[in-house]
């Protein structure tokens, strides 16, 4: 059974996320144009759990951003799933 992860470190790794995304424009592009957002508005939104949680969404929408993110922090990728349930309020779920 999978150990039960806290919101805060949830939160880190969706922020870990937004930074991978933007660290390149061919990946936060897709994200901002998906969102609305713009550079500006970006370090607001990240402060709220349901931005993080779509950060965590949008990543998990795209095997390969999810395999090379996961991958670059030597992460078992269902990791990111269970983080966006923790911020979407839904923690109490099972994972396989």
């Amino acid at each position: 059974m999978a150990k039960s992860m806290t919101t805060e470190a949830a939160e880190g790794l969706a922020l870990r996320a937004l930074g991978f995304l933007a660290a390149e424009p061919e990946r936060i592009e897709p994200f901002l144009a998906t969102t609305g957002l713009g550079p500006a508005t970006l370090r607001t939104a990240a402060s709220q759990p349901g931005f993080l949680a779509a950060v965590l969404d949008h990543l998990a929408g795209s095997d390969s951003l999810l395999l090379e993110f996961a991958g670059n922090l030597s992460l078992n990728p269902e990791i990111v799933a269970q983080a966006r349930s923790v911020l979407s309020g839904a923690d109490s779920d099972e994972f396989a």
